[in-house]
C-alpha cells in the first residue's frame, strides 16, 4: 500500500511540475521521512506494528508537501524573473522557511496528544503519532538542506 501511495504521489507531481525531474528531487523526502520514523520508534522503545505502518503511510504524503513548496516557488522564480539556480535558491529558502515550517509546526502540535498516549485506549494508536511526528521533524530539517543541495545538482546550468 505504501509503495502505491508513493506512486501515486510521483505521478500526481508529474503532472503538477510537468517535467519528470522536479518530482524525482521532491521524492527525496520520503526517505528521509521514514528515516526519522523509524528513529522515533526506535528512541521510543515502540514496535514496528500496523499502526506505526499506517503512520509511514501519512507520512509520505505529508512530508512531501513541504519539497513541493520549495521546489516550486523556486521554479516559479527562474521562469518568472529569470533569476539564476543559486540566487532562486536563496530567494526560495528566505521566502518559504516560514511556511514550510508552520505547516510542520502546526501537524507536530495537532499529534502532539496521540503521540503522548493520553486517554482512554490511546496506547494503541500512540505508534501513529510517534512516527508521523519524528519522521516530520527528521525530514523538515534535513528537507531544507538537501532538496537545495538535490534541485542545484539536477539543474546545472549551462555556460
Amino acid at each position: 500500500m505504501i509503495a502505491l501511495a508513493i506512486v501515486f504521489i510521483y505521478l500526481i507531481m508529474v503532472a503538477q511540475f510537468q517535467s519528470l525531474k522536479s518530482p524525482f528531487i521532491v521524492m527525496f523526502t520520503i526517505p528521509l521521512a521514514f528515516t526519522g520514523g523509524l528513529f522515533a520508534l526506535f528512541i521510543t522503545g515502540c514496535e514496528l506494528s500496523l499502526i506505526a505502518m499506517l503512520g509511514f503511510l501519512m507520512l509520505a504524503g505529508i512530508v512531501v508537501n513541504n519539497g513541493i513548496v520549495f521546489i516550486d516557488y523556486a521554479n516559479n522564480l527562474r521562469r518568472e524573473k529569470g533569476l539564476k539556480i543559486r540566487e532562486a535558491l536563496i530567494e526560495t529558502g528566505k521566502t518559504r522557511l516560514r511556511p514550510i515550517l508552520m505547516t510542520a509546526l502546526t501537524t507536530i502540535l495537532g499529534l502532539s496528544t496521540m503521540a503522548l498516549g493520553i486517554g482512554t485506549g490511546a496506547e494503541m494508536i500512540q505508534p501513529l503519532g510517534i512516527v508521523t511526528i519524528g519522521g516530520l521533524v527528521y525530514a523538515t530539517l534535513l528537507t531544507l538542506f538537501i532538496i537545495p543541495c538535490l534541485y542545484m545538482m539536477m539543474n546545472k546550468e549551462k555556460r
